[in-house]
């Protein structure tokens, strides 16, 4: 995917991320944010919660990154509404958002990203999709805070 991510946002100081379960592209975002801007406060929800998933576990620990210690969660787990960026991976998510943080000064952003869980055939070529999702989530990320 040849998009271009580059955002003119300031950069935030604290972002949530957002899909519909919490269990694969959210959490794949809030690893790799965390690694790549330490700086930045980040965590995930999805719209409901879901139950871990392996292949999104096995790829972002080809990142020598681990997410042992994520448990899956819903939007109405979280203790701190409170952030500077929501960035909502669905469009279920991102209406959610939406309709949440009504009354909240956060800025949402809205990163369409396909669900890895959708595909078929071998274990590789499984592991190939939640591989692009990882690639092109870094993609963004970078993209969207570096040099802000």
């Amino acid at each position: 995917m040849a998009e271009d991510y580059k955002s003119t946002s300031r950069r935030p100081s604290s972002v949530l991320f957002v899909c519909g379960q919490n269990s694969i592209r959210s959490p794949i975002a809030e690893a790799l944010t965390r690694k790549m801007f330490p700086d930045i406060y980040v965590a995930s929800a999805g719209v409901v919660k879901g139950n871990r998933d392996p292949f999104a576990a096995a790829v972002i620990a080809e990142d020598g990154l681990s997410m042992e210690g994520h448990n899956p969660r819903g939007l109405e787990e979280l203790s701190d509404g409170y952030f500077d960026l929501a960035i909502t991976l669905t469009p279920q998510a991102h209406h959610a958002v939406l309709e949440q943080m009504r009354g909240f000064s956060v800025d949402v952003e809205y990163w369409p990203t396909p669900d890895p869980a959708l595909a078929t055939g071998s274990r590789e070529q499984i592991l190939d999709a939640y591989r692009d999702i990882r690639e092109n989530l870094k993609k963004r990320i970078m993209a969207r805070f570096a040099n802000k």
